[in-house]
């Protein structure tokens, strides 16, 4: 009896985030967590992701300075869609208010920046601060779900615009602010093209690794859990409003970093990149590329962000073949460019 119910008690203190993992396991999901890239999961699969890094990286090199700027606002963009693919992928919530955080990052690097304050001490105020903005208005706003939180989180963005774009005597207003100094590496100046380019690369390959870290421990099996099935997930204990909660602020925190870096890279800061039709390009970019799927972000920032650059030699036709490019994707692939192996190999079986 006595070794029974010992069993019995140490059997319920069993982290409910490792608990998670059973739930996961349990059946087949679409996008568990990166475990599911087969890219990742073999010495070839490494060796080529590692192969494709090092191209893009010396990709710039053959380009001239404005490929480096498009190089570098791809790598800037890729942070703030990772985070939003931890929120809507792996947390299975709906935010359409990832350019407001990507907004704040900007302003507080911006202000800070000319103010003196070194890039190295501006990157942590602007996460944390993303971080506990977060916090604050996701918890009143997870209350609601799906469509209802979106337009929870579009409210915030379009508030956070206008106080942007009409408090000048803070933002600037619609006249900006501008100056922005880029940091500097050692006594190393990074206002070159292509320094700046390497140390943004750097620091982005950096944020997906923890976020792949994150995702492999059991807190991303706990996002996992909640997002397939949150009333199985709560009843083995997992705190439902703490792991959304927990997931939508990192989201915000990967936004703010990028604003930090946006703004260092443009060197100039206003209204109009923050509006909430930045939100939905970001929104569309996770699911182009595959929502809750580690590497769909990558995928889908390359379509809004390098895609429209290569579709310019079209003029005045480059963005109607863009949305039709979009929507033929929506249509045909709603899993994401990368479902496409997973639905080979569904017909191969048939």
């Amino acid at each position: 009896m006595n070794a029974a119910a010992n069993d019995v008690s140490s059997a319920s203190t069993l982290d409910a985030a490792q608990r998670a993992e059973v739930t996961v396991s349990e059946r087949p999901q679409r996008a568990r967590d990166p475990a599911e890239a087969p890219a990742l999961q073999t010495a070839t699969g490494r060796i080529l992701v590692a192969a494709v890094i090092i191209a893009f990286a010396l990709f710039p090199l053959m380009l001239k300075s404005y490929g480096g700027y498009l190089c570098t606002l791809f790598c800037v963009t890729l942070m703030a869609t990772y985070g939003l693919n931890l929120t809507v992928g792996y947390a299975g919530q709906m935010s359409l208010g990832q350019a407001a955080f990507y907004g704040i990052g900007a302003y507080i690097a911006a202000i800070s920046l000319k103010a003196g304050v070194p890039f190295f001490v501006v990157l942590p105020v602007a996460a944390v601060t993303c971080f506990v903005v977060g916090l604050a208005l996701g918890f009143p706003a997870l209350r609601v779900q799906h469509h209802y939180l979106a337009f929870a989180t579009l409210g915030f963005n379009i508030l956070a615009y206008l106080v942007m774009r009409n408090e000048e005597k803070i933002t600037g207003g619609t006249f900006g602010i501008s100056g922005i100094p880029r940091p500097a590496l050692f006594g190393y100046s990074l206002d070159a093209t292509l320094p700046f380019f390497w140390f943004t690369l750097f620091f982005t390959l950096l944020l997906i690794a923890v976020l792949y870290w994150l995702l492999r421990s059991p807190w991303g099996r706990a996002f996992a859990a909640l997002r397939d099935n949150p009333i199985r997930a709560e009843s083995l204990g997992i705190n439902i409003t703490a792991y959304t909660l927990l997931a939508f602020a990192i989201g915000a925190a990967c936004a703010g970093i990028a604003g930090v870096f946006f703004a260092a890279l443009v060197q100039f800061v206003e209204p109009a990149p923050f509006h909430f039709s930045a939100s939905l390009m970001m929104l569309l970019a996770v699911i182009v590329g595959g929502s809750g799927r580690f590497f769909g972000p990558v995928l889908g920032t390359v379509v809004i962000v390098l895609l429209p650059e290569w579709l310019r030699f079209m003029q005045n036709w480059y963005l109607a073949v863009f949305g039709f490019a979009v929507v033929a994707l929506m249509i045909w692939l709603p899993g994401g460019v990368l479902s496409i192996p997973e639905r080979f190999a569904r017909r191969t079986a048939k």
